[in-house]
């Protein structure tokens, strides 16, 4: 699913203008974003947490020129989904092989 069907499906459920159901969306996501700019996680209660993880310092390696290099600590956002969203997911998703 893309960003266009959420849009197209939220304007038809509810009956809202496509555009205006874009411009929620896309504000909706800049607010995440700038959010985790400054720092401050957003908590979705139901739904989950946009979170940001600090990444330790390591040591990586360049294969092509069999080299170490020194990869620093870095934060990262990342998605935690609450409980009842795993759960949800665990119970209506089949196992695909």
């Amino acid at each position: 699913m893309t960003k266009a069907d959420i849009v197209l499906n939220i304007s038809d459920d509810l009956g809202i203008d496509r555009a205006d159901v874009q411009a929620t969306v896309e504000k909706f996501m800049k607010e995440i974003k700038s959010s985790l700019e400054k720092g401050e996680n957003v908590y979705l209660r139901g739904f989950g947490s946009f979170i940001i993880k600090t990444r330790a310092e390591k040591t990586g390696r360049n294969i092509s020129k069999n080299i170490a290099i020194k990869i620093p600590a870095h934060n990262i956002p990342a998605f935690k989904p609450a409980k009842i969203f795993t759960h949800g997911v665990k119970s209506k998703v089949a196992v695909s092989k």
